[in-house]
């Protein structure tokens, strides 16, 4: 995709950078004319004057307040664009499990450019053997970004990276009242959990069951077919206690009468009749 120079320390590594992902090629619906099935245009329009803009017309503006705005030049957005110089400068190392994954965004494949096996390799084997990562700044199509360098293997992978201000903060999302759970329940949860537990991370072993659906629904069409809606299916039983749920999921049937105790609050002791405490009284 592009060439680029890693900075380490007084060190510069020639690398190429090559995507580490490809489009899902997502399926996608154009809009057509219903009356002869032409492809529609989008148009930009006026609503002050009622009538088409062509785009030789059009300026750029950021609205600085309602129905405000401040117009900008293609020669002043020009300036305001991070000159790049295609220079990955690593500002420092740290723990990989210290970089929360709701940080990442894009992924790119480093491979060393000419020249540059030899140290490539050596920040690679580096990193690796100090269980670290290096956190960069990258300056590319007119931005700045945060990114990371991990070592994988003897390769090494640029995760791009949000800036702080990017992500929301956790303790906007309500999260209940609930501290504490009960022993059994948290029992019962990890023996579900090792149920299920793999110790590799297969992702071939998933696929886009809906787009995969849809794609043969579009064969059928395209071979004059009809496609009709699959038969609904009827409403799963619904467990409201917790500890019905997970011993149900654990396919270990109901919850045994100890379990049940042991979160029934205890009950208490029978009020006295009011007579019973006339006669005590008196």
């Amino acid at each position: 995709m592009a060439s680029a120079t890693i900075s380490f320390g007084l060190v510069s590594i020639p690398v190429k950078l090559y995507s580490a992902t490809q489009s899902a090629n997502d399926v996608s619906f154009n809009m057509l004319h219903k009356s002869c099935g032409s492809r529609l245009k989008q148009q930009y329009i006026c609503p002050t004057h009622n009538e088409v803009v062509t785009r030789d017309d059009t300026v750029k503006g950021y609205e600085f307040a309602k129905d405000r705005y401040v117009t900008f030049t293609p020669e002043e957005l020009k300036i305001l664009e991070e000159k790049a110089t295609q220079t990955i400068e690593i500002t420092e190392f740290i723990p990989q499990t210290k970089v929360d994954p709701i940080y990442f965004d894009k992924a790119y494949y480093l491979g060393p450019d000419k020249g540059g096996d030899k140290p490539y390799a050596l920040l690679a084997k580096t990193m690796a053997q100090a269980g670290r990562v290096a956190l960069a700044k990258y300056a590319a199509r007119g931005k700045q970004y945060l990114i990371l360098l991990r070592a994988v293997g003897d390769a090494l992978v640029m995760q791009q990276l949000k800036y702080a201000d990017e992500v929301r903060a956790l303790d906007e999302v309500p999260t209940g009242d609930v501290k504490q759970v009960r022993d059994a329940e948290m029992k019962l949860a990890l023996q579900l959990v090792d149920q299920i537990t793999s110790n590799e991370f297969k992702p071939e072993s998933y696929r886009d069951e809906v787009k995969e659906r849809v794609q043969a629904a579009i064969q059928k069409k395209v071979e004059g077919e009809d496609i009709s809606a699959p038969p609904v299916e009827g409403p799963k039983a619904e467990i409201i206690d917790l500890m019905e749920a997970l011993k149900a999921s654990l396919g270990g049937g109901k919850a045994s009468k100890d379990e049940k105790a042991e979160r029934k609050p205890a009950k208490r002791a029978p009020r006295a009749s009011a007579k019973a405490a006339k006669a005590k009284s008196g």
